[in-house]
């Protein structure tokens, strides 16, 4: 997607300037805190943490969606048992 930007000298004098310039351009000048994060300066311990954080989520997610699975299929095994118990009568 482009912005056109017309000067006075008309068509031929047309420049392009991308959209999402403006910010890239401000994530460079938040970026520019000489590596300094939102959280202070960085260290082994905030990286630590971070890591097990992420870990830990995604070990959670699993298991809590492994779980919503099982109960989901066994709704849907339940089901089709009443539908066949109901085609043949019992």
């Amino acid at each position: 997607m482009a912005l056109v930007i017309a000067n006075d000298s008309g068509a031929s004098g047309e420049r392009y300037r991308s959209l999402p310039m403006p910010l890239l351009t401000e994530i460079v000048l938040f970026a520019s805190d000489n590596g300094e994060g939102i959280v202070g300066k960085t260290d082994d311990r905030i990286i630590t943490f971070f890591s097990l954080g992420v870990v830990v989520f995604f070990a959670a997610a699993v298991i809590l969606l492994s779980v919503l699975q099982g109960r989901l299929e066994r709704r849907k095994e339940e089901r089709k048992a009443a539908e066949l118990r109901r085609r043949v009568g019992w």
